[in-house]
């Protein structure tokens, strides 16, 4: 009897509270700095039989404008220091480094240029642009979901997959996955 009337008790108190109002991407509206302090691109590697190779960029800078009256004019441009890859074990970053994947020394820089945005919903969106690493440049997409807005910062959740062996990074494969996850948080600052 006793958890029934608790039981009761509780549903009651979560129906009186307000229910938070989701962000919508409109409210967003304006440019943004990304904020690497608050941000993180995060990326794994599948390997056969399990494990794989989990890592993070240390350095990056980007944008995004959010344009209220057509989403699809709204820009994301980020890039990427990839002499900044970080996995923990210094010998897999100095590897990771080389000219075997990332060539550093002669592609210091990784960037994503958005070509388009369409609203997937209130809170998300596709990006679609062009990714450019070691000098080729490929079409990418990557999902995008607003998580946060609050006193001119602004956060997103981002999600995508990259085939690395087009950009000349097919070292290792098939034993590690040709498939890059991406896992991004980042936060801008409005400017």
């Amino acid at each position: 009897m006793y958890t029934r009337i608790l039981g009761f008790a509780a549903v009651a108190v979560c129906l009186a509270m307000p229910a938070s109002a989701a962000i919508a991407l409109g409210d967003a509206a304006g440019s943004y700095a990304i904020s690497p302090a608050n941000s993180s691109i995060r990326f794994s590697i599948g390997k056969v039989g399990g494990g794989g190779l989990d890592g993070a960029f240390g350095r990056f800078k980007g944008s995004i404008r959010i344009d209220n009256s057509d989403v699809a004019r709204s820009q994301v441009n980020f890039t990427i220091f990839p002499e900044s890859v970080g996995t923990g074990q210094g010998r897999i970053d100095a590897f990771l480094r080389s000219d075997a994947v990332f060539d550093a020394a002669n592609s210091p820089e990784i960037q994503f240029r958005s070509t388009s945005v369409t609203r997937t919903s209130d809170t998300t969106a596709l990006v679609s642009g062009r990714l450019t690493a070691r000098g080729k440049t490929f079409p990418e997409k990557f999902t995008a979901e607003l998580g946060d807005l609050k006193a001119g910062t602004i956060k997103f959740h981002v999600t995508g997959k990259v085939l690395r062996s087009r950009y000349g990074m097919d070292v290792g494969t098939p034993i590690y996955s040709n498939i890059v996850d991406f896992d991004m948080t980042l936060t801008g600052k409005r400017g």
